[in-house]
């Protein structure tokens, strides 16, 4: 483990001094000045987290090639657990909900409890409903359909302390000593019977493990924004998390859902840091995870996922506005975690995972800040010329890190036969991986705007309260999206004119932020349009595996349905 550790060390210094090489070069050629030096410094700031991701989801695509099992290659825990091995421990399933739609919830919690009753293993599991809601009339829906339901305990707080993180430690400390594992699910959260006794099976077989995370996909979707984000990311995420687990180890991430916990070191070791809210990025944890999983490791426990798509599934944002507004909940989350970093006890692997949360958004302030300094270094004149092929290596090759999950993951399904029939075959796949390029150069400056802006707010006072995410599918007006993408147009409008008036040949090489900027409204509006993700669900565009199998899908099933009426009775 540690000579891959140096191996990813090196990999990722090598290339980011090539590439701030090369940046400098540029620097050189067209003559130094302050803002040029400026643009070296933040792009060698914005540059890490993106090398990371490149060379782990390089990793993860060797490994899926040549392994033949890379769950079990990658987490020793795996080769450790007994097929078949009988449930022996209490499983507590709790969904932790505020605010959320109660028929959603109670379906998904029904399709689960029929799935593990036909396993005949559902004397080993309780499901546990976390209530943090506060609204009379959810409260009432609640109470009505959880309460009333024989073998689920419906438990409501009063306040919503800690936010999720404090709903989960209060039910662990209260359970502690008669329930054995926690299995931490989301209001969107689906799991299969056969996912969840795999994972008790492995935990139960590794008494040092402490955290058993599933890499988690999208279920099939309907709105157009939530099927493309979801392709491109179940192929991203499938290299991404291969390589990660490659060598992180038994230091490995946990995602805060969708993952078995051993309450005991939970209870014991995990207790959340709670800062004075008058200071900066003071108060509760949002982004409770990663630190939990930091303060396991430094316990003397393993972290592992299991880098396997296999039963596992969430849900994803249906608009534009909805993806923002719980990316920035998330920001706010991971810059917290600048109070931690120095914390006394951390094991350096945890914090290097701390640090590499925060570095995740430090490349959009970055960006913007560089965009700046590129103009101002522009109009202060250059004395030399830049060779085009440098000029356009360096672009493209800047492009080709940022897909490389991506592409790696659409290549690795086109190798297989078997798994290219699964993805609808090899037309589909390719127009659903072109769908997703174009998607994600859109949506990149449109969120580098929106994550600089909130971390600028946040230096402010700005804050984001824990709320339920909009999950059902709907149109987005035109005047919504203006009124909340109006910075986007406003960069883009300044930033292509600064252009034009230092560099006219350079606009054809800025089109993909100027256009993520200039387009972000009708970008968040034709992407919510539920004709468009119709037929994109009629033709199979961006379709994943799975999507015609209804039973995957809550709300298909006559019991699903069941659970609508009775919610609107009550």
């Amino acid at each position: 483990m540690r000579a891959r550790r140096k191996l990813v060390i090196a990999l990722n210094l090598a290339s980011w001094c090539g590439l701030g090489f090369v940046m400098g070069y540029i620097n050189y050629a067209t003559g130094w000045s302050v803002a040029g030096v400026a643009v070296l410094v933040l792009f060698l700031i914005a540059l890490p987290w993106t090398l990371l991701a490149f060379w782990n989801s390089v990793i993860g695509f060797v490994i899926l090639c040549c392994a033949r099992d890379p769950a079990a290659y990658t987490n020793d825990a795996l080769r450790e657990t007994p097929p078949g091995a009988p449930i022996e421990r209490l499983t507590a399933i709790c969904i932790a909900i505020r605010h959320e739609d109660v028929s959603r919830v109670a379906s998904r919690l029904a399709t689960m409890r029929e799935d593990l009753r036909a396993t005949g293993e559902a004397e080993h599991f309780e499901f546990h409903v976390l209530s943090d809601s506060n609204q009379p009339e959810i409260c009432a829906a609640e109470a009505a359909v959880f309460g009333s339901q024989d073998g689920v305990f419906y438990r409501r707080r009063p306040a919503n302390t800690g936010f999720k993180a404090g709903n989960l430690r209060d039910f662990a400390c209260a359970a502690l000593g008669r329930v054995d594992f926690m299995l931490v699910l989301d209001a969107d959260s689906l799991m299969s019977a056969a996912a969840i006794l795999r994972l008790v099976r492995v935990m139960q077989a590794n008494p040092r493990l402490g955290i058993l995370q599933t890499l988690v996909t999208g279920r099939p979707a309907a709105s157009p924004f939530a099927r493309i984000f979801q392709f491109g990311m179940r192929h991203g995420m499938r290299t991404h998390t291969t390589g990660i687990a490659w060598w992180q180890g038994s230091s490995g991430p946990y995602w805060g859902h969708n993952a078995l916990i051993r309450l005991r070191p939970l209870v014991s070791y995990c207790e959340l840091p709670v800062s004075p809210e008058r200071q900066l990025l003071g108060g509760h944890l949002l982004s409770h995870d990663q630190v939990e999983a930091t303060l396991m490791r430094a316990a003397g426990m393993e972290v592992r996922v299991i880098a396997e798509e296999f039963g596992s599934w969430e849900e994803n944002p249906p608009r534009l506005p909805d993806f923002i507004s719980r990316d920035l909940r998330w920001c706010q989350g991971n810059l917290q975690y600048l109070r931690l970093v120095g914390r006394p006890g951390l094991l350096p692997m945890g914090r290097f995972q701390l640090c590499n949360a925060i570095a995740m958004y430090l490349g959009a302030p970055a960006s913007v800040l560089m965009l700046t300094a590129g103009v101002l270094h522009g109009l202060s004149g250059s004395r030399g010329h830049v060779p085009g092929s440098l000029a356009f290596g360096m672009y493209f090759g800047m492009l080709t890190l940022g897909f490389a999950p991506r592409l790696l993951g659409v290549l690795q399904v086109m190798m297989r036969p078997a798994e290219r029939r699964r993805w609808g075959g090899a037309p589909r796949l390719l127009a659903g991986a072109m769908t997703d390029a174009l998607f994600t150069l859109m949506i990149g400056p449109v969120m580098m705007v929106a994550q600089t802006r909130f971390i600028v707010g946040l230096l402010f006072g700005q804050r984001i309260i824990w709320e339920a995410q909009q999950r059902e599918g709907q149109s987005l007006p035109f005047g919504e999206a203006a009124r909340g993408l109006w910075p986007q147009l406003l960069l883009g409008f300044c930033f292509g004119a600064a252009l034009w008036r230092v560099s006219p040949g350079s606009l054809p090489w800025a089109l993909p932020t100027l256009a993520g900027s200039l387009l972000a409204v009708p970008f968040a509006c034709v992407t919510a349009w539920p004709r468009l993700g119709r037929w994109m669900m009629r033709v199979g565009l961006c379709a994943v595996p799975g999507e015609k199998e209804h039973e995957q899908v809550v709300g298909t099933s006559a019991r699903a349905e069941s659970w609508h009426g009775k919610v609107k009775e009550a």
